[in-house]
């Protein structure tokens, strides 16, 4: 080790010692300056400035005061746009109304008919539903009491009743009680009109294109042949469930388009003279003997199809019955015996009736078993008894 010493020194010559010496030490305020200048170095190169800090706080706050700025015009831009919303949606559906397409509303009382067959109506109306204290049908009260009502003359409080005139026709009478118009007890749609349990008692005056008539379940008491004067337009009389006891003779028979003439549940003794346009008549459930009806009431009725008598007091079947006759319901009477000519030519053993197939005769005393000649030109044997 020593040896090892000796060879590093000694290939040192002294010129090399002098660089190995240390450096003079500087005087202690001189060292203190250079730290604290080193210290400021390196706080300079580390950390900002306050300078620097304040400088870059005046850049950023213009920036952070318009994004506050931005929100509060946001929330209150927002606030104005769901109350204008309100507003605007409340509009658009007013001018729907204000507007309305009346193109497609093509519903009118020309073509009512049309649309609504009025031809079934009784089979439409179900009586079931009614109270029995509401007038089904009627658009007016009638007054209890015609003093404490003005008259229809009177339009207005306080004009002087007018003196009626020489020149022109003097109106009918009014019905005490009923003075009013049809339309204004019944119900008129189109050409018909309803006056179902409207506790009428007598016919109401009807409009002149009446067509179809419909004043079931009231207290109607007789028909007269006024009551459908005029009225060529009447294809159908629907009187069931009244009190009709008696109609005048000229009561239908001037009725130039009555197809259905319908007295079922009512008082009748005799029936009057019908039109020769007429193809169906249902007097079921009245009081209708033999001597109620003309002779021959039925033959010159080219057109009849339906007669329905059942319910009656006959003694006989009405003959002759014309060729287009389909049904006839002669049931529940009083009928004892016929002839052998009431449906068949006895003189014609090939004639054959094929439109009568529907004859009902059960309910009646009589034995069909006796007349076995009677049926030969029918496609179906009656309904009765055959023994």
């Amino acid at each position: 080790m020593r040896r090892w010493r000796q060879e590093h020194f000694r290939g040192r010559g002294p010129a090399a010692l002098p660089q190995q010496l240390p450096q003079p030490l500087p005087p202690s305020g001189a060292l203190h300056a250079e730290e604290e200048e080193e210290e400021e170095e390196e706080e300079g190169q580390g950390a900002p400035s306050l300078g620097a800090v304040t400088l870059a706080g005046r850049r950023m706050c213009p920036l952070g005061w318009l994004g506050v700025a931005s929100l509060c015009l946001g929330t209150l831009w927002a606030v104005p746009a769901k109350e204008r919303r309100k507003a605007e949606k409340p509009k658009a559906d007013l001018t729907l109304y204000e507007n309305p397409d009346s193109d497609n509303y093509d519903l009118t009382l020309d073509n009512y008919g049309e649309i609504l067959d009025l031809s079934n109506y009784e089979e439409l109306y179900d009586y079931g539903d009614l109270v029995p204290k509401i007038e089904v049908g009627t658009l007016a009260p009638r007054p209890k009491d015609p003093k404490t009502h003005p008259e229809l003359s009177e339009t207005t409080a306080g004009t002087p009743k007018q003196p009626p005139s020489g020149a022109g026709p003097t109106p009918p009478a009014p019905i005490p009680g009923q003075g009013l118009p049809s339309c204004l007890l019944c119900l008129c749609l189109g050409t018909s009109v309803y006056c179902d349990d409207a506790d009428l008692e007598q016919i109401p005056a009807l409009p002149p294109d009446t067509a179809y008539l419909y004043a079931r379940f009231n207290r109607i008491a007789a028909i007269r042949a006024r009551d459908f004067s005029g009225l060529e337009k009447l294809k159908r009389i629907d009187l069931s469930s009244n009190s009709i006891s008696w109609a005048d003779v000229d009561a239908f028979r001037l009725l130039p388009s009555l197809q259905e003439l319908l007295l079922p549940e009512n008082r009748l003794t005799a029936l009057p003279e019908l039109p020769r346009s007429i193809v169906r008549l249902d007097a079921r459930l009245n009081r209708i003997p033999s001597a109620g009806l003309r002779p021959e009431a039925f033959r010159d009725l080219k057109q009849l199809q339906f007669l329905h008598l059942s319910d009656n007091q006959l003694d006989f079947i009405p003959v002759p019955l014309p060729e287009s006759l389909r049904s006839l319901h002669l049931q529940n009477n009083n009928i004892q015996t016929m002839h052998e000519d009431t449906f068949c030519d006895s003189q014609d053993q090939g004639q054959i009736r094929r439109a009568l197939e529907d004859i009902r005769l059960d309910g009646n005393p009589i034995n069909l078993s006796l007349f076995p000649n009677a049926f030969f030109c029918l496609p179906r044997l009656p309904t009765g008894r055959f023994s």
